[in-house]
């Protein structure tokens, strides 16, 4: 008997599979070209060839690094701060050279305290904002104000932003996973994991070179002083 969730997330990983292999085989094959070139050039080719690796290798590490913060379980760990996001994007949009970021990852972003894994969602979104910039621009993180204050607002803005077809439903959830394909499996699997932790991702607003998008965070419970010293007594006798 055919079992309906398994139906359902049997495509998602296969796609996202696909679209990990597929982001990573270029730099990965540009360094075997370098290494290829070294041996068929020998000396006159060393410069060229440790420069190919040198950049291949790090593009591959960049995007590795950002996928495993977005969909590895590492990526809702505690210990990982706003200013560790911003380092890793950082690093994958310098690999290609048309996006820049803009915004202080120790100032007020939002929600505070921060909830559990939203560096985590913060780098899907700062991700999904990445895509809607194909020719490049900035992006920017900035605190909700009015009914979004307590979330954060991921702003992209540059010539020709734009939202691809299909991203809104799946995003949504609304797409059948039978119908994903490998540019709209991203932002599904960000849907479903925003899901997962209590947040939402959504598309708030699109104008010309700008797209804002609006991550819904949780709420987190702060403790009364009442319960900290409560906590900490306890501590003390045991």
């Amino acid at each position: 008997m055919p079992n309906t969730l398994t139906d359902k997330t049997a495509p998602i990983i296969e796609l996202l599979a696909s679209r990990i292999c597929h982001d990573i085989i270029s730099p990965v094959g540009a360094i075997n070209n370098g290494v290829e070139l070294m041996e068929e050039m020998g000396p006159e080719g060393l410069e060229d060839g440790l420069e190919l690796i040198g950049y291949s290798a790090e593009q591959a590490a960049a995007k590795l690094a950002a996928f495993r913060m977005a969909y590895g379980a590492g990526g809702k760990d505690e210990g990982i701060k706003p200013e560790d996001v911003q380092k890793l994007f950082g690093n994958l949009i310098r690999a290609e050279g048309k996006i820049s970021q803009a915004w202080d990852p120790f100032g007020k972003l939002g929600p505070d305290p921060l909830p559990p894994a939203y560096c985590k969602m913060l780098m899907c979104t700062l991700m999904l904002a990445m895509e809607a910039l194909p020719k490049g621009g900035y992006i920017s993180v900035r605190p909700g104000m009015g009914e979004t204050e307590g979330h954060s607002m991921i702003i992209a803005e540059g010539e020709g932003a734009t939202i691809r077809d299909g991203v809104k439903d799946a995003l949504k959830q609304a797409t059948d996973p039978e119908d994903l394909d490998p540019r709209l499996v991203h932002p599904y699997a960000i849907s479903v994991l925003a899901d997962s932790y209590g947040y939402n991702v959504a598309i708030k607003s699109e104008s010309e070179g700008r797209i804002e998008f609006l991550m819904t965070c949780p709420k987190v419970e702060e403790e009364t002083q009442e319960e900290q010293e409560a906590e900490s007594g306890e501590e003390s006798t045991a």
